[in-house]
């Protein structure tokens, strides 16, 4: 089985040992995405959000580098700090899915690097 790790810069770039994607049989295995200025490495700060807006332009970039979009996408998972934050983080995730709806699933946790409000992956086809 072939694997092939992609990136771009475009994106943040990893922060630890992972890779931004990586690609097996057609399917893209996105790493999750926290709230980070591919630019300047840093945490955008400010409400929720605005952090769900840089997480979602952080996966574009991913999923455009890599061939694939959007409507390609199979599977989310969301990660929030705080469930209060569902409606918002919602509105601005289903504005890149106004027709195609993947399966998903939200989860609380406790904390995420960097001091992110939520983190998303996704698994897209090409």
């Amino acid at each position: 089985m072939k694997l092939e790790i992609l990136s771009t810069d475009k994106a943040p770039a990893a922060i630890g040992p992972y890779s931004q994607a990586v690609l097996c049989r057609n399917m893209l295995y996105c790493s999750g995405q926290i709230p980070l200025d591919p630019i300047s490495g840093e945490l955008v700060t400010g409400d929720i959000i605005r952090q769900a807006e840089q997480v979602m332009n952080n996966i574009a970039a991913v999923l455009t580098a890599s061939g694939t979009d959007f409507d390609k996408v199979i599977k989310t998972t969301i990660y929030l700090i705080d469930m209060a934050d569902f409606a918002a983080v919602n509105e601005v995730y289903g504005s890149r899915f106004p027709g195609h709806k993947p399966a998903r699933s939200t989860v609380a946790v406790k904390s995420l690097p960097r001091g992110a409000l939520l983190e998303i992956e996704v698994i897209a086809a090409l």
